[in-house]
């Protein structure tokens, strides 16, 4: 079972900002209206790419060894989104612990969140 963790206690931090896996294993793919040269988008357009006449995808996650160019730091040590407050909708969708999310983690070196014990336990 998928486990969240909203907006955790500073003890009790997500540990999304110490993986970053599924920044770095997805193509991260979206409607286009999502960017910013759309007057209702948010997404920095210099940091996508066009894959469709309607899609755009964050730049890095297109290709074959996908990495966000959005995401700074280390995989599995210290990473954090630049641009978390204006994330593509895939991203703000994402769920720590789901099966994608461990998916990651393993292609990474990672331990699955769903066999780690929760924050606190």
């Amino acid at each position: 079972m998928a486990r969240h963790y909203p907006e955790a206690e500073p003890e009790e931090e997500s540990p999304c900002v110490k993986c970053g896996a599924c920044c770095a294993n997805y193509r991260v793919s979206f409607y286009w209206s999502e960017v910013d040269a759309h007057p209702s988008g948010t997404v920095p357009v210099a940091l996508t790419v066009p894959v469709s006449l309607y899609h755009a995808a964050m730049r890095g996650t297109e290709g074959a060894r996908p990495r966000c160019a959005a995401l700074e730091g280390d995989i599995g040590k210290s990473v954090r989104c630049g641009i978390y407050d204006v994330r593509p909708s895939p991203c703000r969708g994402f769920v720590a612990g789901d099966e994608r999310c461990d998916e990651a983690r393993i292609a990474h070196g990672l331990v699955p969140l769903g066999m780690a014990p929760a924050p606190g336990e």
